[in-house]
């Protein structure tokens, strides 16, 4: 049985998807891409062929499972997310320019220096947001986003090898809402650990200034005018 190649597009797209991905779920993308090479869906690229092998597989999907467990957890997430700060982001890069290979050096240097940035979005998004979701008591939002990101990382993938085209406008729009997301949950972070600070160190709240009674917000103007 023969498998389908890879064109251009496709190439491209898989690339921006590896580092997209890698910086939500670096083991899982491992083992998604191992998985679809070992079991014959996908020709791979020559630098990705090393996930298809069986030990690779297996020790890909151990850390998989580990991961997909460990970020269900709150606290445990965000731990996670931060160690995982040295993975992610160096991962997307590697398997970025991996579609490449050493056939393209300056290429694979461009795919490198692309995916490590997509991975760094993500997961600054990822890592934020997950923070804002753990001030909530309840374990069920962490589940949803967590159950939600495992989503987002398989269906990009597939989306990139079967509609590059439309994968790029999806990763287009993902982007964007990750960039909003990531803004406002380091601005709610932030402004809850102030008020941590604030609170622990005896620190009363700041009141706002109310203007003297009678008084109006019309500046003063000269009695000549």
């Amino acid at each position: 049985m023969t498998t389908p190649t890879l064109d251009t597009l496709q190439l491209l797209a898989l690339a921006a998807a590896l580092g997209w991905a890698s910086g939500l779920r670096a083991f899982l993308v491992m083992f998604a891409v191992g998985v679809a090479g070992l079991a014959g869906w996908v020709q791979l690229p020559a630098g990705l062929q090393g996930l298809a092998s069986p030990v690779a597989v297996g020790i890909t999907g151990f850390l998989a499972f580990l991961e997909f467990v460990g970020d269900k957890i709150p606290g445990v997430d965000s731990l996670l997310d931060f160690i995982s700060t040295l993975l992610r982001i160096p991962a997307g890069a590697v398997l970025a320019a991996s579609v490449f290979g050493l056939d393209h050096t300056f290429i694979a240097a461009l795919a490198a220096a692309a995916g490590g940035s997509l991975a760094a979005v993500s997961h600054g998004a990822k890592l934020s947001t997950r923070a804002a979701i753990n001030t909530s008591p309840e374990p069920f939002s962490n589940v949803g986003a967590s159950l939600g990101e495992d989503a987002l990382v398989l269906g990009g993938l597939w989306l990139a090898w079967l509609h590059p085209v439309l994968f790029f406008i999806a990763l287009v729009l993902v982007l964007i809402v990750m960039v909003w997301l990531a803004r406002k949950s380091f601005h709610f972070v932030r402004g809850l650990l102030t008020r941590m600070v604030r609170m622990f160190s005896g620190r009363p709240e700041p009141v706002a200034t109310q203007p003297p009674h009678g008084a109006t917000d019309v500046p003063f103007r000269d009695k000549a005018d």
